[in-house]
């Protein structure tokens, strides 16, 4: 039988896989706490700069504006959304940059063009996004609702203190509601979205899918790498330094 302790020991080397694995990616954005930057520095860099800016944007306005001119011509929007995302891609490949953010929306492009053209319907191009933000917002609501907060795990990740911040009741507090405040962003775009997409409104639905994208995801990015400084003063004591007297 496997006793208590064993599955104490499990949960732990779970948790310390997901938060490895979310640091990675924090990092990779640019989101690593522990650098001397500034807020708007980390916020530009978690968005990749004018290149990431540019990636994001494009092809969906792109498509907005062709469709809204030519709504017969539902080919003609798609194929220039998908050929500016593989533009993206090719040039990254070229310039030898890490290329899975633009292949990423490269291949999420596609297969929401090829459901598109499929069904012949416009506003079947934002369908793939409605599952990302849904996945998205259950995982960090769950996540949070549990106590192992996605961005606890990640912040404890890449400050190098494990699941230690669980035993910080001020820490297990923030990250609560940092995941809240994700999770509520993921929710809030399909509050406004979905009944866009039921009305076939492809303008508005493409118009607010733009607006609800970087112009929200850049301040709440500031938002949680502060507080996230905020809880990592230099000086403080580490929580299982405390935890431990």
């Amino acid at each position: 039988m496997t006793g208590p302790d064993e599955h104490a020991k499990g949960a732990p080397r779970a948790s310390d896989a997901l938060g490895a694995a979310l640091g990675d990616a924090a990092r990779r954005m640019g989101l690593d706490p522990a650098q001397e930057r500034s807020a708007g520095h980390v916020v530009w860099g978690a968005m990749g700069g004018w290149r990431g800016v540019l990636e994001s944007v494009l092809p969906s306005l792109a498509f907005v504006v062709l469709f809204t001119l030519r709504p017969d011509a539902l080919g003609l929007a798609l194929g220039v959304s998908v050929g500016l995302a593989a533009v993206f891609t090719v040039v990254r490949l070229v310039q030898k940059s890490p290329p899975s953010a633009a292949l990423g929306g490269l291949i999420a492009a596609a297969a929401a063009a090829a459901l598109a053209l499929w069904t012949g319907r416009g506003e079947d191009n934002f369908i793939p996004g409605f599952f990302t933000n849904a996945i998205y917002g259950s995982a960090l609501l769950v996540s949070a609702l549990v106590g192992w907060s996605l961005i606890g795990l990640a912040a404890g990740f890449l400050m190098s203190e494990g699941t230690a911040w669980r035993a910080d009741p001020r820490k297990r507090r923030v990250f609560f509601w940092l995941a809240i405040a994700w999770s509520a962003l993921f929710f809030a775009r399909l509050g406004v979205q979905l009944p866009l997409y039921f009305a076939g409104d492809v303008t508005a639905l493409g118009t607010l899918k733009l607006v609800m994208g970087l112009p929200l995801f850049a301040p709440l990015v500031a938002v949680t790498w502060l507080a996230v400084r905020a809880l990592y003063r230099p000086g403080d004591e580490p929580t299982d330094a405390r935890a431990a007297r």
